[in-house]
């Protein structure tokens, strides 16, 4: 899809969801610069201190605006964000960049020979392509910490597996239709996986414990596996200095 695309074009919706949220809705698919409106509004709306609004939660299409029924109505709410899509056309979400160590296939991949042979490539140019892209997190989901990466090759595309695994250990780095993600918790799950981070994307040792927020980018980079097991000791010995290579540091984004 295009930014002009008559999805991304149209007029934002505006949904009760009870009496305590109000959500706006951009459009009905995943598409970059529909999140990117998405992003923008949630952006302008924090910067403004829009009064009685306690929550903001940005999705791939929508933003949900959770709000203090005692301090605001609905109406008065809807009114004061219609005036911020205005201003939401030139704000840009102050974002942080990330760069993952990653080892691929073998135990830390066990998909990636897999989804070589479905998409005809070679695990090498797999990996590649997969590293190669840096991507945007649309939204936070499934479990504390997962966010939902976007958008991969076109070429790596896949419909998740048939049969979805019973454990897949945290740190898995895993795809499925036009997505990637970081497996937070180990939990069931039924994308491919690729390969493995050591990086702890939730931890409640850290302040925040959520390492990645909505807005974020993320590249992977390719490690052998002595690297791998290098940060992963560091990490099991208590190591959250993890920090992003661009963008506020951890803790300020957001404020």
């Amino acid at each position: 899809m295009t930014e002009d695309t008559a999805d991304t074009d149209r007029p934002p919706r505006f949904l009760s969801a009870g009496d305590t949220a109000l959500v706006v809705e951009f459009g009905e698919t995943v598409d970059p610069a529909l999140n990117r409106r998405v992003m923008r509004l949630g952006e302008a709306a924090r910067r403004a201190g829009v009064a009685g609004v306690v929550d903001l939660v940005p999705t791939f299409r929508s933003l949900m605006v959770h709000y203090d029924p005692t301090a605001t109505t609905r109406h008065a709410l809807e009114e004061t964000l219609r005036g911020l899509l205005g201003e939401a056309g030139t704000a840009s979400a102050a974002g942080r960049v990330w760069e993952f160590p990653t080892l691929y296939g073998g135990e830390a991949g066990p998909d990636l020979e897999d989804v070589a042979k479905r998409t005809g490539l070679t695990p090498e140019r797999v990996v590649e392509l997969h590293a190669g892209t840096e991507y945007e997190a649309y939204m936070m989901g499934f479990m504390p910490g997962l966010a939902y990466l976007g958008i991969i090759p076109p070429e790596l595309e896949l419909p998740r597996r048939s049969e979805p695994r019973v454990r897949v250990p945290s740190g898995s780095v895993a795809i499925a239709t036009n997505l990637t993600n970081v497996y937070s918790l180990e939990s069931p799950g039924g994308w491919h996986l690729l390969g493995r981070t050591p990086v702890a994307l939730f931890d409640l040792h850290r302040d925040p414990p959520v390492l990645l927020q909505a807005g974020d980018k993320v590249r992977f980079k390719p490690v052998d596996r002595a690297a791998y097991d290098d940060l992963k000791r560091r990490v099991d010995a208590g190591d959250t200095g993890f920090a992003p290579i661009q963008g506020p540091v951890q803790g300020e984004a957001g404020r």
